[in-house]
């Protein structure tokens, strides 16, 4: 296993939400970097390199979807977020992003989810969630 943590940067205008995914992924050994608004993931996008974003729609003045299209480079984008319409849901995979999980949200599948993109996991816990999630209401296997 790489010993390097892997980074990622949680954006979400709510700070309950950013505390709860950092809680879940430091207990998986990832180190989280935080930005309550668009405009601050923007400038730590562009001199830091993160290995994930989970990253919120509906914020004030940039929202999620002006981050990917202004962000130079991103990484692999979890969206996460309680717009659940299909042109919010087309236009995030349009914009780049990874997948799209609807809030509220099962925080075993998030962590699930974050361990397949970016996780250092054995071929045995990655074939265990892709029998279990792929499948499953929020997973979208592009």
């Amino acid at each position: 296993m790489n010993q390097e943590k892997k980074t990622v940067l949680v954006v979400d205008d709510e700070g309950d939400v950013r505390l709860i995914i950092k809680t879940l992924l430091n207990k998986q050994g990832y180190m989280v970097d935080e930005a309550e608004n668009g405009e601050e993931a923007l400038r730590k996008l562009s001199s830091t390199q993160y290995d994930l974003m989970i990253l919120d729609i509906m914020m004030p003045d940039v929202d999620g979807f002006d981050v990917l299209d202004k962000a130079n480079t991103a990484p692999p984008v979890i969206m996460l977020t309680a717009k659940l319409d299909i042109n919010s849901v087309c236009g995030a995979y349009q914009r780049g992003a990874t997948v799209y999980i609807p809030k509220p949200f099962d925080h075993n599948f998030l962590v699930d989810v974050a361990n397949y993109i970016i996780g250092d996991i054995s071929s045995e816990e990655r074939s265990r969630i892709e029998r279990t999630r792929f499948n499953q209401s929020g997973w979208v296997k592009v």
